[in-house]
């Protein structure tokens, strides 16, 4: 038998890949997929449309590409996206194509999808799950659900993401892994077909597996009051509200939301309106106006 390992996000890979070392029965390489996939448009996903218009909108968010309209153009079905001006970028939909074609070749090969209990990782497995029926029996998820591990004082915590973990705790985590039943593959694949179709804005886990959507706006009041009378770092106000959440949000998606807010007079900016590193943002009036670089030319 040989083994894979999948994560959703970069920070999960080094203590999980150091894990692996310590035991022989977890040898096996470390898949990761990076796409957040609790923010942002999901509407027909499963096309080639659809994960167009997904890198599109990243590529807005990340301050690389021209904004849209509005906010509510990036969710609606009537705003399909243009394919032809969506660059083919490698990414998820390569891996999986990869991953899927590795289950074929090898029919001894199993994977073990690692979750922590956050939005993030949960999507992830939605998406992932729901196109690996034909391989059932094969596919094991192995949910840290609300459980207790010990940090570097060997004091109790309750991790919500997989880099939170010692290295050496994932050794007691690997018993929790079981494959996925064929009740899970036709129930979270319904799921993630309800995600897609909802196209919600953000998605944030309720407990177990329940993710409820929500749109993109849904954290702009917060913006909105962190923001004072003076100009403050744009990503200093995306860190101080993402830090508050119990599911941090991409600093990227709220740095988006910042300028979103900019465009509808609701904040003034001062800097150019690319990454959030790169302006300043305040409540409107107090200070002398301050020219602002529009979001659709920045």
């Amino acid at each position: 038998m040989s083994l894979k390992h999948i994560v959703f996000g970069l920070s999960s890979v080094p203590v999980l890949a150091e894990a692996i070392g310590m035991d022989e029965k977890m040898q096996g390489d470390v898949l990761c997929f990076e796409d957040d996939l609790s923010v942002g448009p999901l509407f027909i996903l499963d096309t080639k449309e659809g994960q167009a218009g997904r890198r599109q909108w990243w590529q807005q968010m990340q301050g690389t590409a021209p904004a849209a309209a509005t906010t509510a153009d990036m969710f609606e079905e009537a705003a399909a996206p243009v394919v032809e001006s969506a660059p083919e970028i490698p990414g998820d939909e390569d891996r999986f194509r990869e991953l899927k074609t590795m289950l074929k070749e090898d029919p001894e090969l199993e994977i073990w999808i690692w979750a922590g209990q956050n939005s993030k990782d949960v999507t992830g497995y939605f998406w992932l799950v729901s196109q690996l029926y034909d391989f059932s029996g094969r596919v094991h998820i192995i949910y840290l659900n609300n459980l207790p591990f010990l940090n570097e004082k060997g004091a109790v915590f309750y991790p919500t993401h997989l880099h939170q973990i010692l290295p050496k705790e994932f050794l007691k985590a690997k018993k929790l892994a079981r494959p996925v039943s064929l009740a899970e593959f036709e129930l979270d694949g319904d799921e993630w077909h309800r995600l897609m179709n909802e196209n919600a804005g953000i998605r944030i886990l309720e407990g177990g597996k329940k993710l409820r959507g929500e749109p993109a706006t849904f954290y702009d009041k917060d913006l909105q009051l962190q923001a004072g009378k003076e100009f403050t770092k744009a990503w200093r106000i995306a860190n101080q509200v993402g830090g508050k959440l119990k599911y941090p949000l991409p600093e990227h998606f709220l740095g988006w939301r910042l300028k979103e807010l900019v465009r509808e007079g609701k904040l003034e900016s001062r800097g150019e309106l690319k990454t959030v590193k790169d302006f300043e943002i305040k409540q409107p009036g107090g200070e002398e106006a301050t020219a602002t670089v529009p979001v659709e030319n920045a």
